[in-house]
């Protein structure tokens, strides 16, 4: 007995070797991250900046690699069916913690398929409407909802978006009975805004931002947790009077689940120091996003927390997708 003790002490030595062994030797060839997103958007422009900071810090290439489609889940099943040995690398947004209530059937397991690594950054919605709408405030909104219920309307840019289910939280939280109407993206749902075919939207900050200076929408709230540093006059949607409503986009970096914990280790780290430099915080400005980082656990939580919050948001509003 004393001997198997022995060689499994020993052995046990030898795999925690291998994967320090493994962490120092990684990464020997390039790294592909997929996004499972469109080219062009922000969590697109996000993943190119992590993947190029990446490509400098650890001298190997890390090559960003979009597939968009089906609300994100045909890039992430393919994550999830890739090696876990750190050559994959994911870029998610929040609606990962959406689909799995959304849809009838999803083919990974959001918790089980993923070992996540941090998040990377947030970016903010705006709560806006035309100038026709009788209100000024979000309190005076939920009024003007309540009195006539189903008659305002909000555009998203489609079932199961960022937008979409801001509106969806915001029914959810108040009781407002506003008529969700899905666009083809953002643009087609800002202009919908803008020209008055529908009356309220929750399109992120930066799109909408020069209209709201220039006068042609109101701006009620920002959806983030806190305010943001591109228009830090306008409220949050808590302090405008939703207390502890929050639906800001946010991205982070996951790996398939069996990844090294050392790899893990390394690739968080060096995303971090990444994102605390001047440079990151610069160029997370100019596309209107605040950086954000936590730990693997902190990440995992949020992840689980946020499944939580949509599920019951869906099942409570009745939103259901069958198909992407």
């Amino acid at each position: 007995m004393k001997r198997i003790a022995m060689i499994c002490i020993a052995l046990g030595g030898a795999a925690a070797g291998a994967s320090v062994l493994a962490a120092d030797a990684w990464p020997s060839k390039p790294v592909r991250m997929i996004v499972p997103y469109v080219a062009g958007g922000n969590a697109d422009i996000q993943a190119r900046y992590i993947a190029e900071r990446l490509s400098e810090a650890l001298a190997m290439q890390f090559v960003v690699d979009n597939r968009g489609g089906a609300n994100g889940m045909i890039g992430l099943e393919l994550a999830a069916r890739s090696p876990a040995d750190g050559y994959t690398i994911l870029l998610v947004a929040n609606t990962f913690t959406v689909s799995p209530s959304l849809f009838s059937k999803v083919p990974y397991d959001t918790v089980k398929d993923f070992q996540p690594v941090t998040l990377i950054g947030e970016t903010p919605e705006l709560f806006i409407g035309t100038g026709a709408v009788a209100a000024n405030s979000v309190k005076e909104l939920i009024a003007l909802a309540k009195s006539r219920p189903g008659q305002l309307n909000y555009g998203s840019t489609g079932h199961g978006s960022p937008s979409h289910m801001a509106g969806a939280l915001f029914d959810y939280m108040t009781g407002a009975k506003l008529v969700h109407v899905p666009y083809k993206g953002m643009q087609a749902s800002n202009l919908a805004v803008i020209s008055g075919e529908i009356q309220l939207g929750f399109p992120s900050l930066t799109s909408v931002i020069q209209h709201v200076k220039a006068g042609k929408l109101k701006a009620f709230a920002i959806t983030s947790k806190s305010r943001s540093s591109l228009a830090p006059a306008i409220p949050t949607m808590a302090e405008a009077g939703v207390p502890g409503y929050e639906a800001s986009i946010w991205n982070g970096i996951l790996v398939p689940t069996g990844t090294p914990k050392d790899i893990v280790q390394r690739l968080h780290e060096t995303i971090v120091q990444t994102l605390k430099t001047p440079q990151a915080q610069e160029r997370y400005a100019n596309v209107g996003a605040e950086i954000r980082y936590n730990s693997p656990d902190e990440f995992r939580k949020l992840i689980v927390a946020e499944m939580e919050k949509w599920r019951k948001v869906i099942r409570a509003t009745g939103i259901r997708v069958d198909q992407p």
